[in-house]
Formats: C-alpha cells, structure tokens, sequence
C-alpha cells in the first residue's frame, strides 16, 4: 500500500498525528528520565497505570477522560509508594521499584480479567500492552495532543530547575529550588506520558520510546539542549517510520516504533562521530600508525646514515609490508627520503620529529625518578609507552617543573626543545 493512498483513511490520519505527538512526547521528557537514572521507574509506571484504568472502567464505562485521571492517579500513588519503600524501608532501590510495579501490573491484570469473566466487559488487554494506533479516536487523539503540549510547556518553563537539578542537585537546593517536589512533578508528566502512548506503542514499549531516543542523542552530543532537540527528533522519526511500517508488514504499531527507536541506536552506536564503535575503531587504527611512525624515526635517529626496512622490522616486529606503507606516508609528509633498496633517511623535519620523541622518552623518565620515585629498572617501559602522547605543553611543564635537566637518569643527552 503506498504512501498517498494510506492517507486517504481517516484512522491513519488520526494514528499519525497520535504517533508524531507521542514520539516528540517522550523525545522531549526522556532525557531528564535517562540523565537522572530514572529509565526503570519510567518502566514500572508504565506497567503501574494498568489498575487505574482498570478502576476508572469500572466507575465510568469506556471514558478517556477518566482513564485519564485513572492512569495518572494509580501511577503517582505507584510513584509516592516507591519513593516510601526506599526512604523507609531496608530495601534497595531497585528492588523497591520491581515490588510495586510488579504488583500494581498484576493488580491490573486480574482485574481486567474478572470484568472480562463476571461482566462480559471487553477490554483487550493486548491493546494495552502492545499499543492499537489505529484505534484511536477523536477524544483519544485530543487528549494525546493535550498532554504532548502541556508537557512541553512545562519543560520550556522549568528547563532551568530541571537542568540545575538533574546535574547539579546540591547547588540547585543552595539556590532554593525544591528538588524533592521537582522530582515528583517529573514522576507526574512521566505518568502523562505514559498515559498518552496507551493507544499508540502500549504500556510495556512506552519505556522504548523514552529511553532509545535519549540515548542515541547521548551518542552525538553531551549539550542538554541539544540532546532533547536531538532525542524529539529521533523520537518523531521512530513513530512515523514505525506507524508507516506496522501498516505495511500488517504488525502491531507499538513493537514497530520501538524496533525501529532500536535501530536508529544501534546505527548511532556505529556511526556516531564521537562515541560510535567504529570511529573509535578508526581512531585505534590512526592511533597504531602514528606510533609506528613516530617509532621509525626515532630508530632511524640512532643510525648514522642509511637505514634499511629490513633493520627497522627486526627492531620494531613490524612487517615489511606495513612498514613500506608507513615509509609512503612519511615520505609524503616530507619527513623521511626514500632511497634505492629499500633504504631510507630522515629529513631535517623528520629530525625534528624524533628529536622530539626523545626528548619525550628521556624527561618523562626523569620525572618518573625524580617525582615519582621510581628507580631505573622500571621506567623505560612506561616512557615507551607515554612518549606518545605527550603534548609539547606537557612537555614544557615536565621540564620546567624538573629544573630543565641535561640528562636522564640512564645519563643520556635530554635534547633541548626544538626552534619552531
């Protein structure tokens, strides 16, 4: 079915606009949950409202309004009970959590199970569970709507509050905000939300769509205000691509939006410019060549002369091949001359270069002598290992702090710090 004629339905134009305003929903609410360690109780809400709803069918009929207050209410006294567990009770935190909403969820179950049994009153827990977008309704759809704006509004007034006390919860309390009331006001749009992504991706996979948007944003940037922007984004994309999916493959939309929440983190798990696996695994790769690199001119600044790709590979065990594909990029960086033969020379730069990696090795030895206390035996592995990455500042402190020693403690010559 393409895109254009699934818009000409009614009930996929309602599920879109319920999916887009769940998605940017938990996008915008997830990162205060995440950041503040609160992605179970997040969880344990989402199963908690189940008797809520359960009661408000019981006293008022199929009603979304008292569903509504049902959900909201059985979550903060979820909230209220956790909270008592653990400030009162020995018991630990998680398992203070996994105690109530293991309970209330039960709760819930047989009750929907005795009105199914001694009412005949149809309530698919299914839809519950797992989401039915495409039922929702028009007074679904507006309290869903409702719920994604107040709790914009309210993260858009409280944002400072909410960023003082999410990372700095002792000077927020220094400045006079009530972080214990802050908190349980989080607890309450939590329960919103929850409560508006019934219809959509149910309450066991509203969790997904509250913590997988986060922490794939977490992956690309540390900066709050990005990482909510980021996470709303990720979050509306997870719903239209899981909508449009659940539609196609005929499946339930709920598991589809988090499938999808999943695999935009694992994408971001790989590809992320900072934190992602593979340009870590890049950044490896550079970081193996540069010391190589930097390990063949200073090998070639103990030899007077020429020096042959074969002495190089016996002192440093690198291959030959390897080493002839390292020779290439200095040669092309103008720090060493190719020569006939598989010989090669350092350039002036290239000098510089090793002159400098020795000039690393041998302070950081002195200092790990004279400041650390070692003795001679047990500082030329570190140094090897150091030399590498220390920067010309560090460099400049070790040698200043050190009173600008001539030699190490093996007597070798220190090299002065090169002209630039």
């Amino acid at each position: 079915m393409g895109l254009l004629e699934i818009f000409q339905y009614e009930s996929f134009t309602r599920a879109l606009i319920a999916s887009c305003s769940v998605g940017i929903l938990c996008g915008m609410l997830g990162p205060f949950v995440v950041l503040r360690n609160m992605s179970l109780i997040g969880d344990a809400l989402s199963h908690a409202v189940l008797p809520g709803v359960v009661l408000s069918f019981v006293l008022f009929d199929y009603n979304t309004f008292a569903f509504f207050l049902g959900a909201v209410g059985a979550g903060m006294l979820s909230a209220l009970c956790i909270t008592w567990i653990q400030q009162h009770l020995p018991t630990k935190n998680d398992a203070a959590i996994g105690i109530i909403y293991t309970v209330m969820f039960a709760l819930g179950v047989m009750g929907i199970s005795k009105l199914s049994r001694d009412h005949g009153a149809h309530i698919d827990l299914k839809d519950f569970l797992l989401g039915n977008v495409l039922g929702v309704s028009d007074s679904d759809l507006l309290m869903i709507v409702t719920i994604t704006i107040l709790v914009m509004l309210a993260i858009y007034i409280l944002y400072r509050p909410l960023f003082l006390s999410t990372f700095q919860p002792t000077i927020a309390r220094a400045m006079g905000v009530r972080t214990k009331s802050l908190h349980y006001f989080l607890m309450l749009l939590l329960s919103f939300a929850v409560v508006a992504s019934l219809q959509t991706v149910g309450v066991i996979l509203v969790v997904a769509l509250l913590i997988a948007p986060t922490s794939t944003a977490l992956l690309f940037t540390d900066r709050l205000h990005k990482v909510i922007f980021l996470s709303t984004a990720l979050g509306l994309v997870s719903s239209i691509l899981g909508l449009y999916g659940s539609i196609q493959l005929e499946t339930t939309s709920g598991p589809a939006m988090a499938v999808v929440a999943g695999i935009l983190f694992l994408l971001g798990s790989l590809f992320a410019p900072t934190h992602g696996l593979i340009f870590k695994q890049i950044q490896r790769y550079n970081l193996k060549n540069k010391i190589v690199e930097e390990d063949v001119m200073k090998q070639a600044l103990k030899v007077d002369g020429l020096m042959s790709i074969d002495q190089i590979s016996e002192r440093l065990d690198v291959t030959n091949w390897r080493l002839k594909q390292v020779l290439r990029k200095l040669s092309a960086r103008g720090l060493v001359l190719l020569q006939p033969d598989n010989f090669f020379d350092l350039t002036k730069d290239g000098e510089v270069q090793a002159q400098r990696l020795v000039r690393a090795h041998r302070l950081w030895e002195t200092y790990l002598v004279n400041q650390v206390g070692l003795n001679e035996s047990q500082i030329h592995e570190d140094a090897e290992r150091f030399e590498h990455f220390l920067t010309n500042e560090v460099l400049d402190e070790v040698d200043q702090e050190l009173g600008f020693p001539s030699t190490d403690p093996h007597g070798s010559p220190i090299p002065s710090k090169p002209d630039k």
